[in-house]
């Protein structure tokens, strides 16, 4: 046991936001902490790092323990650069670098002194040894590794941390806490401000981690990718699933069916008991009252179960656009964009048929809600044009939500769009999203931005829209919140074409997926998992193609050596362009690890002609062996990245 939470209890006035929380985790284990927004999730990541006290129980961390902790809101404040604050995490091994240069400086000085070298080169050695075993000829290599996973650009490294964006500051400080490497990473919403493909970096170091993590995150794709536990908090209780998110959600609505039917036969059997209860007491005989007495009594010592929580039902209101379009709902020709010389995209093509439900991705930067302004004709492209079907009325989900008036309700605001609409209807829409009872007649000023997310999405809904736009429609949605739009879109008749990093969502909603990059407009015809098994076969024809072009020889005399068996040919080919890309692996990585072990052995061997007195004793040589071994060091250092990169 490393990590250990026991009967952590937690409220706010008079408000409880967790009872009880049990839980315990292994070294080396990964876990997710689920539930809804205000559940008291971060709150417990505050208590297990003692930012906070809890009004009962424990938290109980092995000793010499190093805990990390990213918050959702990083409020990181430097005046260094992204280098040098990464740079802070390597301090001991800069240490032992700088103390490996004074030992050189002073094995020159000390050249008529043979004890005080002697001394010094045994120091040097041993300093040496420690230096490479904790990667000190990598390290820098290592952090570069990790800024561009997390998104940055090697001309973002020197710019300083003072001008960067909230986004950008939390993807620093995520990348100083993975630097640090300790053994509980406490993560709260860490794949906020990344983009896909830094998503799947993050996924690919974190599933390779050894130690423990412990995840708050509403990107239920990640955590199906990462996690092997799922603590949920609902109602101030804990309760513990072990298996990823898809497993957490189907054996959760089990669980609440079984728990439902042993409920309502308990129920039965006590409104049957309490009949007869009723019944031998109205007869008014001695025997009878006292049988039903005893019956009372019974039933009073009788373990009650609770009603299981209420389970939002996923929207079954069906909603259409007032107004159908035509088949061809957009057609956009030659596209480009480009701001001050930086270009974003070039020679844009797509059309989009009604009732599709299209996501566009790619890049932070490379002009996915440029595109969209484009489309909504409120930025002007450089080049091309764009052609709308008949009838086709867009609908564009603004994040910041400016279309709401903060003064009133939400029966107000949707009443005031449509005011033709009952109250009922109003209602059901509402209910649809996830506002019930008394939310309906809550203040706009005082709502989430989830909810105000939700609430601008049933406005976009009910217009006359049949067309809709919608940029990041999941960021500040909670997972129910989500499992709501996810519902909404599927059953919406009109066409959807929407932006999004939430892969999970993708793969419910999607139709279709189009991929947007610098040089090309790539559309796939599925959803997000059809998408990346089509890129996987794309990067092997590719690898098999160079593999081809390197070592054509090789190959033809394979398929002369070695016919195709009986079998599927399509196998066959498949599992020689496996054998062929694997071979190509492993001769680079071999290539590389003996260049590596060339250089290692050089550097050793300059360590010890520095040390040899006719070496020492010349000032001439022994600057250029010190130069000699600092371009070696540097060559060594772009090798590890690269080999570490092939891994």
């Amino acid at each position: 046991m490393i990590l250990s939470c026991k009967n952590i209890c937690k409220a706010f006035e008079t408000h409880t936001v967790l009872d009880l929380i049990n839980f315990q985790l292994e070294k080396g284990e990964k876990a997710a902490i689920v539930g809804l927004n205000g559940a008291g999730k971060s709150t417990l990541f505050k208590i297990i790092t003692k930012e906070l006290e809890p009004d009962s129980g424990q938290v109980i961390i092995e000793s010499g323990i190093k805990l990390g902790y990213l918050s959702q809101h990083s409020t990181l404040s430097s005046h260094h650069t992204i280098m040098e604050e990464m740079l802070k995490t390597c301090q001991p091994l800069i240490d032992m670098e700088n103390k490996l240069r004074t030992y050189e400086e002073q094995m020159a000085e000390k050249q008529n002194d043979p004890d005080t070298l002697e001394s010094l080169m045994k120091a040097y050695a041993a300093l040496q040894h420690d230096f490479e075993v904790n990667n000190g000829y990598g390290y820098k290599s290592y952090i570069r590794g990790v800024l561009k996973g997390l998104g940055f650009v090697e001309e973002e490294f020197d710019q300083g941390i003072s001008t960067l964006s909230g986004g950008q500051k939390t993807r620093v400080a995520l990348a100083q806490l993975l630097l640090t490497n300790p053994d509980i990473l406490l993560l709260d919403e860490p794949t906020n401000h990344l983009d896909i493909k830094a998503c799947e970096w993050l996924e690919g170091f974190l599933s390779n981690y050894h130690g423990t993590i412990v995840i708050i995150s509403h990107d239920r794709y990640f955590l199906d990718k990462i996690v092997s536990r799922i603590i949920e908090i609902e109602n101030t209780h804990s309760h513990i699933y072990n298996g990823h998110y898809s497993f957490y959600v189907k054996h959760k609505a089990i669980n609440r069916e079984i728990a439902l039917k042993h409920y309502l036969q308990q129920q039965k059997e006590i409104k049957r008991q309490e009949e007869v209860i009723r019944e031998l007491r109205s007869h008014g005989r001695d025997k009878l009252i006292k049988r039903a007495q005893s019956r009372e009594k019974q039933l009073s010592k009788l373990d009650k179960l609770d009603a299981p929580a209420v389970m939002h039902d996923k929207m079954n209101l069906r909603l259409e656009p007032r107004v159908v379009s035509g088949n061809e709902v957009i057609n956009a020709t030659n596209l480009s964009k480009s701001f001050d010389d930086k270009h974003l995209f070039l020679g844009v093509n797509f059309h989009i048929k009604r009732g599709e439900k299209v996501a566009l991705i790619g890049d932070n930067g490379t002009g996915k809600t440029t595109l969209f302004r484009i489309i909504n004709q409120q930025l002007e492209g450089d080049t091309g044009f764009i052609d709308y079907g008949a009838k086709v009325k867009v609908g564009y989900y603004d994040q910041e939500h400016a279309t709401l008036n903060p003064q009133n309700n939400l029966i107000e605001e949707i009443s005031d769009a449509y005011p033709t609409m009952d109250v009922g209807p109003i209602r059901n829409t509402l209910a649809a999203f996830l506002f019930t009872g008394d939310d309906v007649f809550k203040p706009i000023h005082t709502l989430s931005g989830g909810e105000k997310g939700r609430l601008t999405l049933a406005k976009l809904m009910l217009s006359n829209a049949n067309f809709l736009l919608l940029d990041e429609p999941t960021n500040h949605l909670d997972m129910v919140s989500k499992e709501i739009l996810e519902s909404a879109i599927s059953h919406y008749n009109g066409t959807v074409f929407f932006i999004s990093h939430d892969r999970y969502f993708i793969n419910k909603v999607a139709t279709r997926v189009l991929e947007l990059t610098p040089t090309a407009f790539n559309s796939f015809l599925g959803n997000y998992n059809y998408y990346v098994e089509k890129k996987l076969e794309e990067e092997k024809r590719q690898l098999l193609a160079l593999e081809e072009a390197s070592n054509n020889t090789i190959v033809n005399n394979n398929l002369v050596s070695d016919p195709s068996p009986t079998g599927n040919k399509a196998d066959w080919l498949k599992n020689k362009e496996e054998q062929a890309n694997k071979r190509k692996l492993e001769n680079q990585i071999k290539q590389l690890e003996k260049r590596i072990h060339e250089l290692e052995k050089c550097i050793t061997d300059i360590d010890e002609q520095l040390c040899l007195e006719e070496i020492y004793t010349n000032a001439e040589k022994a600057e250029n062996l010190h130069n000699e071994k600092t371009a070696y060091e540097g060559e060594l250092e772009g090798l590890y990245e690269k080999w570490e990169s092939l891994l």
